[in-house]
């Protein structure tokens, strides 16, 4: 599959295989908006599955987590949803989407979506690794450290500037 190029629409993750398989993508809110972090992340996970990819939605905070769970049951125009489940331990998962607190399936990743305050260890098997940072204070230095943090690992963060609603 030929990679497609890099754009800043929301949403523009690589295939699996493309040119560099370990992108990662900075998308940067202009507020502090913790429901705009989770309907930007439904958007990019509707794209990702629109190109055939399977994502990994991975945040350590349950309770967010489960409001991103409702968001996608019902994201998307009248007739449609994100078909997802979350990730129970010694459970098979079937579906395209997976969100998780902390277990990581088995197999490849093509889209991981952080929303965790550190890169979690699954980013390793991860073709395409997605942060959505908002304009809070605490979010934007965790951000800054993890955007840090790839660096060190020979990786190179794109920011995409995302405008208000």
């Amino acid at each position: 599959m030929p990679s497609q190029q890099p754009t800043d629409s929301p949403g523009a993750p690589q295939p699996a295989g493309a040119a560099d398989p370990r992108g990662v993508a900075f998308y940067v809110l202009e507020e502090a908006s913790g429901a705009a972090r989770l309907e930007l992340a439904c958007r990019i996970t509707e794209k990702a599955l629109r190109a055939g990819q399977n994502v990994l939605i991975w945040h350590t905070d349950g309770t967010e987590l489960q409001r991103l769970d409702e968001l996608l049951w019902t994201f998307g125009d009248d007739r449609s949803f994100i078909a997802h489940e979350r990730i129970v331990p010694g459970t098979a998962c079937e579906a395209p989407v997976l969100l998780t607190t902390g277990v990581a399936p088995d197999g490849g990743i093509d889209v991981l979506i952080n929303l965790a305050a550190e890169v979690p260890a699954v980013a390793e098997r991860a073709a395409r690794i997605v942060e959505i940072i908002d304009a809070d204070p605490a979010r934007r230095e965790a951000g800054r450290a993890r955007f840090r943090a790839y660096r060190t690992r020979g990786l190179q963060p794109v920011l995409h500037n995302v405008g208000g609603r």
